[in-house]
């Protein structure tokens, strides 16, 4: 295909599904649980994207490793009792959509763990549309490369023709790292100016400007 992006790489949370809000409110309500200090709604956000435990780790630094368990299970517990109420982004399903049209392989490299992300892929009608997707528990945590390489290799796509999208610097620094093409997303986890500090091609606002944008550079 002439094009200049042959795969294109999501972010989930934060960039397809509008989850950042609940997540860093479960991130605060597991601290609560366990008496610890509570994060600001900045400082929880900060972590969207990480693995789990690389996660907690971040937000509690003062955490014993033997309670990393308990609270991870009190994260899970706030997640899961409003994960259904969650939803994707406006534009995206009609986005994936077209973009399965155009032939262009699409991919998920994701701070979920595999269970997580399987369950809101089954629950958003999303499970066919991605060609490969990677979870946190299967690879090094965003920043490292691990994920994006992964993928292009299984899809067997060079990292010069692959675009990562995401709405956090964790998912940037990954792109530089694994020698991809990058571009942010406004409407996620982190501010404006810390996206625009790892220099992506492009920020947008919505998932229809980016897909506007995208158009012309698949063919």
């Amino acid at each position: 295909m002439d094009s200049t992006f042959d795969l294109i790489v999501f972010d989930w949370d934060g960039t397809l599904m509008d989850s950042t809000a609940h997540i860093a409110a479960s991130i605060q309500a597991a601290c609560a649980d366990l008496g610890l200090p509570v994060p600001d709604r900045s400082a929880a956000s900060h972590v969207i994207g990480l693995g789990l435990n690389d996660a907690m780790q971040h937000v509690c630094p003062g955490l014993a490793p033997e309670r990393y368990q308990d609270m991870t299970d009190a994260y899970r517990r706030h997640y899961l009792s409003g994960d259904a109420t969650i939803e994707l982004f406006a534009g995206v399903m009609e986005g994936l959509a077209e973009l399965q049209q155009h032939g262009v392989l699409l991919a998920v490299a994701t701070g979920k763990s595999r269970k997580g992300l399987d369950r809101v892929l089954a629950e958003s009608g999303l499970s066919a549309v991605f060609h490969a997707t990677r979870t946190a528990d299967e690879c090094y945590s965003k920043p490292h490369p691990a994920m994006l390489l992964e993928l292009t290799d299984e899809l067997g796509v060079e990292p010069r023709r692959t675009l990562m999208v995401g709405d956090t610097t964790h998912d940037l620094l990954m792109a530089r790292n694994a020698g991809t093409h990058k571009v942010g997303v406004s409407y996620g986890a982190h501010p404006v100016d810390a996206l625009k500090e790892c220099q992506p091609m492009a920020l947008f606002d919505d998932f229809r400007s980016f897909l506007q944008w995208l158009k012309p550079q698949i063919g």
